[in-house]
């Protein structure tokens, strides 16, 4: 796990966790350290959250791979970011009636502002809080 101070005002974080459920609270955890002042910290520890999920249990991650999660907090955003090792999605039936997962980081960065990319060689989830 890294952190470190950039450009005046900017602070990166990186760090690579075993795709273990239980490893989520400990990135929530770093990434609640970094943006310990930020006012923007709330959301995108959420959506981090969601994205380290999605990456242990619905990636190849979860078959005994890990998920690396990067931050940037900028002056006037935060940038989010959680990597696996992609392949085809392990879907779980969500028919409660309730926003999971992407539906969340949607309500909360909005259109165009997360995404994902790659494939099964591997995935990226992004997302940009602010301005």
């Amino acid at each position: 796990m890294t952190t470190t101070a950039a450009a005046a005002g900017t602070r990166r974080y990186t760090g690579t966790y075993p795709a273990d459920p239980a490893q989520v609270r400990e990135a929530r955890a770093a990434l609640a350290e970094l943006l310990r002042d930020c006012p923007l910290a709330d959301d995108a520890i959420l959506i981090a959250s969601e994205f380290a999920t999605n990456s242990v249990l619905h990636s190849a991650s979860r078959d005994g791979g890990e998920f690396a999660l990067r931050a940037e907090v900028h002056q006037d955003y935060v940038r989010i970011e959680v990597e696996d090792a992609g392949g085809a999605w392990r879907d779980a039936p969500c028919d409660d009636g309730r926003p999971h997962g992407f539906d969340v980081v949607d309500a909360i960065a909005g259109p165009r502002n997360w995404g994902v990319d790659g494939d099964a060689g591997g995935r990226i989830a992004w997302a940009r809080l602010g301005k």
